[in-house]
């Protein structure tokens, strides 16, 4: 069941926001600071709390870490000092037949007692999703989740996430069609995705290269097979992926596209937040006509200063699109240095 929208009111940097996704792929774009990775971990902790039914405001809590783990600090704070109340609306829509609502004020501290309504109807229905972080998690992974269990570490909740599925035993026979994928991403990182203990290897027909030692781009594709190969990502599963590009040689973008495409083709909503030209125009120049694919541009309206939104499914008709215009910037200097006959 794939998420259909979200609506924010005074929630971090936004004033009041309407979102509506895609179900196939929801490319987030913007310059620094118009909320593209709030608006993931938001959605991503309504769909893992559907499957844990743990406390929806607790979660957010635990995947944003505000200080002092106060939730009043989730808030929208106002541009003047005040110790006005200022109430926050956060909710998450699937199939337009479920909803997951929270609000609380700028001056509450723990989640208990916060409104959490239609979670038990919300909790009937689970979704398997994944956060994938800009940070490569697998070859910290030894002795991090039982670190994570006892301590109070200043990590925010995705990264013991992300290590909980890619630990998942793999499937002992994989969907026809995963097998595609899983071929293509083994040529790609050389091998498999292999654990003993807590450490993860890539396994080839060379032996076992622990992934302290393999490159951090290769590492995040290797994870993106483990989840593919274990059933962690599967018909109907949700993907978040911040910034995917990060530290991945642009050789390797067009391929990821293509991966990304064909897991929306099996039935995986994906959600990616990107600063990259290159991941844009991959995808405007690897995407069919039936395809299903949303660009969504954030961006401060010049007006009054808040975040806006603008949605298309056309890559020439994103705007304001900041990637490309920092790009034609770069091809307008260009040009104007050589009309100059510098070299």
């Amino acid at each position: 069941m794939a998420i259909t929208k979200m609506r924010f009111s005074q929630f971090t940097a936004f004033e009041e926001l309407d979102f509506i996704a895609s179900p196939g792929i929801n490319v987030l774009v913007g310059a620094n600071g118009t909320g593209k990775t709030h608006l993931m971990k938001v959605a991503y902790a309504a769909c893992d709390i559907s499957k844990t039914k743990a406390d929806f405001a607790e979660k957010l809590i635990r995947v944003f870490m505000p200080s002092f783990q106060h939730l009043g600090r989730l808030v929208r704070r106002p541009q003047t000092s005040s110790h006005d109340l200022i109430e926050c609306h956060v909710g998450v829509f699937r199939d337009d037949t479920l909803s997951i609502h929270t609000y609380f004020h700028n001056l509450v501290m723990r989640s208990g007692g916060v409104p959490v309504a239609k979670a038990k109807e919300w909790c009937e229905h689970p979704a398997e999703s994944v956060y994938i972080p800009v940070k490569e998690m697998l070859a910290n992974a030894p002795g991090f989740r039982s670190l994570y269990a006892q301590r109070e570490i200043h990590f925010e909740e995705i990264y013991a996430d992300i290590l909980d599925r890619a630990y998942l035993p793999l499937l002992r026979d994989p969907m026809d069609r995963d097998y595609s994928l899983l071929a293509d991403l083994q040529q790609i990182i050389g091998g498999e995705v292999t654990t003993e203990g807590e450490e993860f290897f890539l396994s080839s027909e060379q032996g076992n290269l622990e992934f302290m030692l393999l490159a951090e781009g290769m590492r995040k594709l290797g994870l993106l097979w483990r989840l593919i190969r274990n059933g962690t990502m599967s018909k109907g599963s949700i993907l978040f992926w911040d910034e995917p590009e990060t530290n991945l040689n642009p050789k390797l973008f067009g391929p990821l596209v293509e991966i990304l495409l064909e897991l929306q083709r099996m039935g995986v909503q994906v959600f990616i937040a990107t600063h990259d030209y290159v991941i844009l125009k991959e995808l405007d120049l690897r995407m069919n006509s039936q395809d299903r694919i949303a660009f969504h541009s954030l961006y401060h309206h010049q007006e009054n200063g808040q975040i806006a939104l603008h949605t298309t499914e056309a890559y020439l008709d994103i705007h304001p699109n900041a990637i490309a215009q920092a790009f034609d910037s770069l091809y307008d200097r260009e040009v104007e240095r050589s009309l100059r006959g510098e070299e």
